[in-house]
């Protein structure tokens, strides 16, 4: 029986929708937020906010339904629809598309560990009100990027006081101020409970809006996304409930246990997604370059033989092969998370290919656009600088195929690093 790449009838609607969003609301002012970084893009979030709320509530109606549900439905297209949603605003803005209002990564580390009453708890609040709300992830610190065992941030459980206390400073927090400046916004924050447990001991934290003794030191100037806001935040004495923690508090040693395990289950779902915005941004700056060769007179014949192409043509084609090759991987990474399955080999594969050939394509079409390309009269060297961050956040290029590599091959962290 042969696969069928067909978009679901529903799914294409709320594409037709998201691309007069994307198209009409996003790209007219995608310059202007490149040039005032951190301003906020009030039209984009005023129209997608009704959105993502309603499609919060479903997503929770499908909580409480639970195992009916699943048996009335089978498996979904949730992460489908999103992934599709991501792209395809990506294509009008990457940057403006982080702006998103929900739970952002905040959101899919609840997802993936939080229990059903905390998951109705704290997902609740993207749910409802005529409010915009953010969510976000600190995970990042000054001494520890990708290796995330030597997270020094701590969380201390005041037992009389029943509450965690959260001590240390956080970087590179996608929508951290976004969250924080928001009453009804949240951070998840990343500590070790254990610091003698190295990843065992790792668990993240709910910190709500408004929690004394959390502050924002800082946002980023950046190369790309400028539109988004990137935050340092640090933690001095910062108490949180003490149901606040997603997963046991108990400690088992042993790697792939405890917090370590969770973190991984969070970017599991959400790579997936950085691959699909990078998709997004790659198709911008492919379908701009074969319009303004076009415009000059070079076509792209895709039926003719390889040695009677020229070398631009050659090198349009080969883009397009790429990408699409990263749209099949994201895709199957994605069916995978919608029918349950683990699937965390398919989300570094995605994410790793995405960021490394999103970045070349948008290398390459400027260049073979050469003085005008590099201009800032046209968006594309915008998204040049826009698509690294693909390669970078959620895990590096390199940590992404070290991951892949101990999958295929059956090594641990220690035999393989």
């Amino acid at each position: 029986m042969a696969i069928s790449f067909e978009v679901p009838e529903n799914v294409k609607q709320q594409q037709d929708m998201v691309k007069m969003v994307a198209e009409h609301i996003m790209r007219p002012i995608s310059r202007e937020l490149d040039e005032n970084e951190h301003a906020r893009p009030l039209p984009f979030i005023e129209n997608m906010w009704p959105f993502m709320r309603d499609m919060q509530k479903r997503n929770l109606e499908k909580l409480d339904a639970g195992e009916g549900w699943k048996r009335r439905e089978g498996p979904g297209v949730t992460n489908l629809r999103l992934m599709m949603m991501i792209e395809m605003l990506s294509w009008g803005d990457a940057g403006i598309y982080l702006c998103l209002p929900g739970g952002a990564l905040g959101g899919a580390a609840i997802e993936a560990v939080g229990t059903p009453d905390q998951k109705k708890k704290y997902l609740g609040r993207f749910a409802e009100g005529d409010k915009a709300a953010w969510g976000a992830m600190a995970m990042t610190e000054p001494g520890a990027g990708s290796d995330t065992s030597s997270i020094q941030t701590t969380a201390v459980f005041d037992e009389a006081a029943k509450q965690w206390v959260i001590n240390g400073e956080k970087i590179f927090c996608t929508n951290g101020k976004l969250a924080l400046d928001e009453s009804n916004g949240l951070v998840v924050v990343w500590a070790t409970i254990d610091r003698e447990a190295g990843r065992a001991g790792m668990r993240p934290f709910i910190v709500e809006a408004g929690t004394p003794g959390v502050k924002v030191t800082k946002t980023e100037i950046k190369h790309g996304i400028r539109a988004s806001d990137t935050a340092a935040i640090v933690f001095e004495n910062a108490r949180i409930p003490a149901d606040a923690i997603l997963g046991s508090p108990e400690v088992q040693r042993g790697e792939g246990s405890g917090g370590f395990k969770g973190a991984m289950a969070t970017f599991d779902a959400t790579r997936p997604l950085v691959a699909a915005s990078a998709l997004g941004i790659g198709r911008a700056s492919l379908e701009f370059l074969v319009e303004k060769l076009k415009e000059n007179g070079v076509e792209i014949p895709y039926g003719a033989p390889y040695h009677k192409l020229t070398a631009i043509q050659r090198d349009v084609i080969e883009m397009e092969a790429e990408l699409r090759a990263t749209y099949l991987l994201t895709l199957r990474a994605i069916s995978m998370l919608d029918h349950g399955q683990h699937n965390s080999l398919e989300a570094s594969m995605a994410k790793a290919k995405a960021g490394k050939i999103v970045t070349r394509i948008g290398q390459k079409a400027v260049a073979l656009l050469g003085a005008a390309g590099y201009s800032r009269e046209w968006l594309l060297e915008k998204w040049m600088r826009d698509a690294k961050i693909n390669d970078l956040y959620e895990g590096t290029g390199q940590i992404n195929t070290l991951i892949v590599a101990r999958r295929v091959l059956g090594y641990s962290s220690r035999e393989l690093s």
